[in-house]
């Protein structure tokens, strides 16, 4: 019996691999994907925190830049070969004076207490 690969109910995600592969072996931009495609970011929120952790591999403290609009974080570093800039959207409006970072071993990590996203405002 020949097999048909247009039938094949995993040929969409052996591409999607096979594409993820070649961008890990070369296939991404520097100035795209930050570090070599090497730099990961996630968001974890909680009740009453949300928590922006950074994987910056290379990066020395002193080259980190963190900016706080109160809906996104921008982070920019660099090293002596790559330039990264990611501007990230928060799950929620954040007070972005309350904001706390730190960074060990290559992964920054900014802590930012949430605020409600909006104001009562009095009826005089």
């Amino acid at each position: 019996m020949r097999r048909d690969d247009r039938d094949d109910p995993f040929d969409d995600i052996f591409s999607e691999i096979e594409r993820m592969m070649e961008g890990m072996a070369g296939g991404f931009d520097a100035g795209d994907a930050g570090f070599g495609g090497d730099a990961h970011v996630s968001v974890y929120e909680t009740d009453g925190r949300i928590r922006v952790v950074a994987d910056l591999p290379g990066v020395d403290k002193e080259s980190i830049r963190i900016k706080c609009d109160g809906r996104h974080v921008t982070i920019a570093a660099s090293t002596e070969t790559s330039e990264y800039e990611e501007r990230i959207e928060l799950p929620g409006r954040v007070d972005e004076h309350s904001a706390s970072a730190s960074f060990n071993n290559g992964v920054l990590e900014i802590t930012l207490e949430r605020t409600d996203s909006s104001a009562d405002i009095d009826l005089s």
